[in-house]
């Protein structure tokens, strides 16, 4: 065989346990795919305990936390404590005012837990519940905040139980009209995205009004089955949170009667119970297991889903989600401990969205706002704001579809990248790599150059220095050429042994910026370069 002559290696299509070689390679595989951003020390630790041990560690769910008030406007509640359960003032424009501090706390909050993610899938999952069941933020952020915590609640538990619930949720009932849905005017809004993009999906359309898997028959009869729920508590000065209410003198109480794509299925006036009669139907049919698998596999391995994928990969984590009753877990679980989910072409395959983009560089580098409260959540709105710009707001998907790259063929991550969104991305590695950071009255959220370096493997080596960093952040590694370029940077040109010098001065002597500046400076640049290149881009 000829050197330049390569085999092709056919794709693993199994969903067998992964048996091949556990490298730090496929730790970092693993831990990119279910994190915002591995550290080096995570991907050590996870190659050193295996891939069984890693992925039932990544599944555990952490300790919930709460938003704090941390603006002046907030008066009802002390600084620094929750206001989930407060009341509002009187006042209609001092409540509006409280609204608006307590929706800043809420979107500093959610980008907080993602840099403080710890070993956890957890806010992975959380970022794909929120754009799968897409809602934006209600009128009264204590709504907001109980859509969230069941996102939190259910991210690894029963997809069922999670459909049910959030279907009676007062900011998904306020988002898509079902607060207004009643016997004397059905609205069909939350019946068409149930159906359409919650639980089992159009498929193609055969004839008008009539689709693969529901009609707009059953559509209608949904939304009498979702009549009688209101919302109670809204911006009240005495209740302290948002409720969902059933009213039976607003519920449609005939007989709905569903098409064939349902067997026909006929639900009987059960009142306030009757809309889980209706999810159980749906549940019942296997094409809303492989919708929702679709979805998974789509957020966690590969937008492409082709025949092959559809038959093999899909089928059978369908098969896995029904068997254990929709419990997520499961299905979370096989998927990635399976030889496909390891296979080389899977590497690097998805652009990672602007979250992912902006905590790739915090979280991998171990870069952590540590001020005071009004300081970091500034610093945290500040980046939510950086993502938005980018292309997503964490707080407001743009429709009830979510994020078009997460659905819109053929170009799904591609669309992260657009013109205008790739200079942006390449402003951001330059604004905490070497001008400085996200400044707040003149304090710093910049990343944590000597802290991310002095933890890996030889910091004084500046050859594995670079294959350190590669491991951490190319999916697909890097070119020599590359790499020779990003060295040159870190050593200014000058040989390997004078990196050895600097940093081993800098250890003699860490609180001297007289040798530690220098070394954050070399790093900074050597970063920004490689955060710039493409191969940064997709993990």
């Amino acid at each position: 065989m000829r050197p330049e002559e390569t085999v092709e290696v056919p794709i693993s299509l199994s969903l067998a346990p992964y048996s091949g070689p556990w490298t730090k390679n496929e730790a970092a595989h693993l831990l990119r795919r279910t994190l915002f951003g591995p550290t080096f020390q995570q991907i050590n630790s996870a190659s050193e305990q295996g891939m069984d041990l890693s992925v039932d560690t990544l599944l555990t769910i952490p300790s919930f936390t709460e938003p704090l008030a941390f603006l002046p406007e907030e008066t009802v509640t002390p600084y620094g404590d929750s206001w989930v359960n407060n009341v509002y003032p009187t006042d209609s424009v001092l409540a509006q005012h409280h609204e608006n501090a307590r929706r800043d706390s809420l979107g500093a909050w959610l980008v907080q837990r993602i840099n403080q993610q710890g070993f956890s899938i957890h806010e992975k999952m959380c970022l794909f519940w929120h754009n799968h069941f897409s809602n934006q933020a209600s009128p009264d952020s204590r709504a907001t905040y109980d859509y969230f915590r069941l996102i939190q609640t259910h991210a690894l538990g029963n997809f069922k139980q999670f459909v049910k619930d959030m279907t009676v949720n007062p900011c998904m009932l306020y988002f898509l009209n079902g607060y207004q849905n009643n016997k004397f005017s059905p609205n069909e809004n939350f019946s068409r995205e149930l159906l359409e993009l919650f639980t089992i999906g159009k498929g193609p359309q055969i004839g008008e009004g009539d689709y693969t898997n529901y009609t707009e028959h059953d559509v209608l009869q949904g939304a009498k089955i979702f009549t009688g729920w209101t919302i109670n508590g809204y911006f009240s000065d005495t209740l302290t949170s948002v409720t969902a209410q059933f009213k039976s003198e607003l519920h449609d109480t005939s007989d709905k009667q569903l098409s064939s794509k349902f067997g026909n299925a006929l639900v009987v006036n059960s009142n306030e119970t009757e809309y889980e009669t209706f999810i159980d139907i749906i549940f019942n049919q296997e094409a809303t297991a492989k919708f929702i698998c679709r979805k998974i596999y789509r957020w966690f391995v590969n937008y492409d889903l082709t025949p092959t994928i559809e038959n093999v990969i899909i089928d059978g984590l369908a098969a896995e989600l029904r068997t254990n009753n929709y419990e997520i877990l499961p299905v979370i679980s096989k998927l990635l401990k399976s030889e496909h989910f390891y296979d080389i072409s899977m590497l690097g395959t998805i652009i990672k969205n602007p979250l992912e983009e902006i905590f790739s560089i915090f979280n991998s580098t171990s870069s952590f706002p540590d001020f005071d409260i009004n300081t970091d959540y500034r610093m945290y709105l500040t980046c939510g704001g950086i993502a938005a710009a980018l292309g997503m707001n964490g707080l407001v998907p743009p429709n009830v579809g979510g994020w078009a790259a997460y659905y819109q063929a053929p170009n799904y991550s591609k669309l992260w990248v657009n013109s205008s969104y790739i200079k942006l991305r390449f402003d951001f590695a330059s604004y905490v790599t070497i001008y400085g950071g996200i400044d707040i009255d003149g304090y710093k959220y910049v990343v944590n150059f000597l802290g991310f370096v002095n933890n890996l493997s030889i910091p004084s080596d500046a050859p594995q220095l670079i294959e350190d960093i590669v491991t951490i952040f190319c999916p697909k590694g890097l070119s020599l050429e590359k790499k020779i370029v990003l060295k040159a940077i870190l050593t200014n040109g000058l040989p390997d042994f004078e990196w050895t010098l600097q940093y081993n001065e800098y250890l003699a002597d860490p609180p001297n910026p007289a040798k530690s500046d220098p070394l954050k400076l070399r790093i900074g640049l050597t970063l920004n370069q490689l955060f710039k290149y493409p191969e940064f881009q997709t993990f």
